[in-house]
């Protein structure tokens, strides 16, 4: 995915599709896409993760791909499918539930490596409410989205929070030194657009 950002419509068919995709998973249909059946835009490839919420604003399903690997409209698809039946946090989404819930979609930027001497001079450079952040730590992987600074808008927490998700202790960010990416995104949700 370039830097250039979606249309408004590319953004509406993208939370339709997302929609479609997560009413037809949850009643155990599947889902095709004619990918030529899109723009251009929505050809390319491109790496989302798409998020799905209650109507109280908790987390229902969240998967995506941090690099990109198939044309975008067929990922933010497969994402919103695996949102809402992979996600090993939640039970898959039940065909009720589908029209209380909210649909956010994030186009992720190519992550960057990011360069840094220790634990405090990563804290420091990573931007709050701009960068996506993943770690890694020899065979295990975590990442947050930029919109988890809303929750967590300390560095030092941040940082904490992600080394738990990846299953390793919350201090590890500080006594070892870890393979940091950062990525941006273009966000997107229903009720926005």
């Amino acid at each position: 995915m370039t830097s250039t950002t979606l249309t408004l419509d590319e953004r509406r068919t993208l939370l339709r599709l997302a929609r479609e995709t997560v009413a037809r998973t949850a009643r155990r249909q599947t889902v095709n896409v004619r990918v030529e059946d899109y723009s251009p835009a929505l050809q390319a490839w491109g790496a989302s993760f798409v998020t799905l919420t209650t109507a109280d604003g908790d987390l229902r399903g969240c998967i995506g791909a941090l690099e990109a690997y198939q044309p975008l409209v067929q990922d933010v698809c497969e994402h919103a499918a695996a949102a809402a039946s992979e996600d090993y946090r939640f039970y898959p989404v039940r065909p009720e539930e589908v029209d209380s819930l909210h649909i956010e979609i994030s186009i992720l930027t190519a992550p960057q490596i990011l360069e840094y001497s220790d634990g405090a001079d990563l804290a420091a450079r990573l931007r709050p409410g701009v960068d996506g952040v993943i770690l890694w730590d020899g065979g295990r992987r975590a990442t947050f989205l930029p919109q988890v600074w809303e929750k967590l808008p300390d560095p030092e927490e941040f940082l904490a929070h992600l080394c738990m998700k990846m299953g390793a202790p919350a201090d590890t960010w500080r006594r070892r030194k870890l393979r940091v990416g950062v990525y941006q995104v273009e966000e997107f949700h229903e009720g926005q657009i």
